[in-house]
């Protein structure tokens, strides 16, 4: 997959979460770096070519609600129903 080096390691993160959990995007930004910003791993879910390799649907805000996502809220949140009850 072709990305800059920041938007391959959150690529690469996404897929260590396991199926059927979400973490936030400051969650993930943490595991990243400590000074990883949300934001950019918010653009760099946006960028990701693969959606269901590339697990961008298994990241929400912090108070849980679903927030953009390249293919769609309402697939976004079949995928996290569907995890949910796998």
């Amino acid at each position: 997959m072709r990305g800059t080096p920041f938007q391959r390691r959150v690529w690469e993160k996404l897929q260590t979460i396991p199926v059927g959990r979400t973490v936030s995007y400051r969650e993930l930004a943490g595991w990243i770096s400590p000074l990883a910003n949300p934001r950019a791993v918010g653009s760099a879910c946006a960028a990701n070519p693969i959606a269901l390799a590339v697990p961008c649907h298994r990241v929400v805000r912090g108070t849980g609600e679903l927030a953009g996502y390249r293919w769609g809220l309402e697939r976004k949140r079949a995928l996290i129903e569907k995890e949910a009850t796998a």
